[in-house]
C-alpha cells in the first residue's frame, strides 16, 4: 500500500472515531441538561416536547420546551407548558411558565 493511501485510510478511521465520540458526547450534552430543566420544572411527569434549541456559543444557552401537569391541587391535573434555558457556562437551568405557546388541556 503506497504512503498516500495509507494516510487516506488512517484518516477516514480518525474521522469515524471523532464523528462518534461527538454523537456520544452530545448525547450526554442532552441527557444533562433534559435532567436539569426537569429538576427545575415545577410540574409533574415533565417531559419535552420537541427536541432541545441549540444556541451558538456567543448566546450561551440550549432551550427546551417542557410539557407536564400542574401539581397544584386547585389546578386539577391541567397540563402546563414550561419554557427551560439551560445555561452552558454555568450548568443551571431555570423555567418559566409558557402556556401562552400552546393551548392547554386538562386530562380526561
Amino acid at each position: 500500500m503506497k504512503a498516500p493511501a495509507l494516510i487516506l485510510l488512517a484518516l477516514t478511521a480518525l474521522s469515524a472515531q471523532v464523528h462518534a465520540s461527538s454523537s456520544d458526547a452530545w448525547a450526554a450534552y442532552d441527557k444533562k441538561v433534559l435532567a436539569s430543566c426537569i429538576k427545575a420544572s415545577g410540574l409533574k411527569n415533565a417531559e419535552p416536547v420537541g427536541t432541545a434549541a441549540q444556541f451558538d456559543d456567543r448566546v450561551g444557552y440550549t432551550a427546551v420546551l417542557l410539557q407536564g401537569q400542574y401539581p397544584q391541587k386547585h389546578m386539577n391535573g391541567a397540563t402546563g407548558t414550561e419554557l427551560c434555558l439551560y445555561r452552558k457556562k454555568t450548568k443551571t437551568a431555570v423555567v418559566t411558565e409558557w402556556d401562552s405557546i400552546r393551548p392547554a388541556s386538562t386530562p380526561r
